[in-house]
């Protein structure tokens, strides 16, 4: 029988068994080992939002930001336009949630009262984590003199009180626009996730891949971007979920306690107006109710997203949240402390006979 020999393949060396084959690299794998890791990486720091936790939060939250992104069409009425004939008036077909004391719409008031909260919520979440992320990592990463001056500069911004900081801004600034209340939430909220970045990068720093990339030469930008970074995103994710929620309530609560001016609208606002009117005590429940509800709602909505991240983040949490829904999926109540057996058909055929 004759030999059909490949030429392709690679001759075997001269110490090599007889029984020995050698393979050449498939073109497949060749190209995975040429794949880069980066991308590979941040695919996978992603998968976080994969569980029905986070999808749920996630959804609730697009919801409340498209309805901020087209307040204006969403709107039935401008939020301030007055209707004397219409004043204190309960749900009704012109106005779904009811009128003010001066007849203003409280749907389109609680509308347009969305878009400033996820404004100044986001903005201020984005320049938290950017400083968070920038001390956070080079503190953690860096050693001796500038590590320890990037820790007590953290540790400064965690005891600045934020509500008189506020108040005095507002005493300067008349009327500030909501990209300044967003800034000074964003520059008094981003200690608390530059700790547990930099406990975090502490860790990773002494990993092999981090010391491989280190003796290689790699530049730190590079160490930190596409070695550390992807790491860490469950981390800078929860981080930022946390600020905006932070946020979000830290505007709500000086609005209604009057700090930042009225003309400023959000749910807050509208607490404020509801509470000076004397809406609590005379029982107009569709003035204060709404927009507590959507506070609730979008704490709720940041709530689950955080909880996702845990549940991705956590080994323990993970495997119980896998293994509640395994039993789901057979049937078994999981708060059952006694495992439930299944017996087989034939020993239930047996029992029957």
């Amino acid at each position: 029988m004759d030999t059909i020999t490949d030429p392709t393949t690679p001759k075997p060396s001269a110490g090599a068994p007889a029984t020995a084959t050698l393979r050449a690299a498939s073109p497949v794998t060749a190209a995975a080992a040429r794949r880069p890791r980066f991308w590979s990486k941040l695919r996978s720091a992603f998968a976080m939002f994969g569980n029905g936790k986070s999808i749920t939060g996630l959804a609730i939250l697009a919801f409340f930001v498209l309805v901020a992104i087209f307040a204006d069409l969403l709107a039935p009425y401008p939020p301030t336009k007055v209707d004397n004939t219409a004043r204190f008036q309960p749900p009704s077909a012109a106005h779904w949630l009811g009128t003010t004391h001066i007849g203003e719409d409280v749907l389109s008031q609680v509308i347009h009262g969305t878009r400033g909260v996820i404004v100044v919520g986001f903005l201020a979440a984005a320049i938290a984590t950017v400083i968070a992320i920038v001390v956070g990592v080079m503190s953690g990463y860096l050693r001796g003199w500038r590590s320890e001056g990037l820790s007590a500069l953290t540790n400064v911004f965690l005891v600045i009180p934020g509500i008189p900081l506020i108040i005095i801004v507002a005493t300067i600034v008349e009327d500030p626009p909501l990209w300044v209340i967003a800034t000074v939430l964003g520059l008094i909220g981003w200690a608390w996730g530059a700790r547990v970045l930099r406990a975090q990068t502490m860790s990773l720093r002494n990993r092999d891949f981090v010391q491989a990339a280190r003796a290689n030469g790699e530049p730190l930008h590079r160490i930190i971007t596409v070695e550390m970074l992807p790491n860490l995103m469950a981390l800078i994710a929860a981080s930022f979920v946390g600020t905006v929620t932070a946020a979000i309530i830290g505007l709500t609560t000086l609005s209604y306690i009057g700090i930042i001016p009225v003309t400023t609208y959000n749910w807050g606002t509208i607490l404020n107006w509801a509470s000076a009117q004397g809406a609590f005590r005379q029982g107009q429940w569709w003035w204060f109710l709404p927009p507590g509800l959507c506070i609730a709602a979008i704490g709720v909505a940041l709530s689950l997203i955080n909880f996702g991240i845990d549940e991705y983040v956590n080994p323990r949490l993970r495997s119980a949240g896998e293994r509640a829904r395994a039993l789901k999926k057979k049937g078994m109540n999981v708060n059952d402390t006694v495992t439930a057996v299944r017996a087989s058909p034939e020993t239930t055929r047996q029992e029957n006979q």
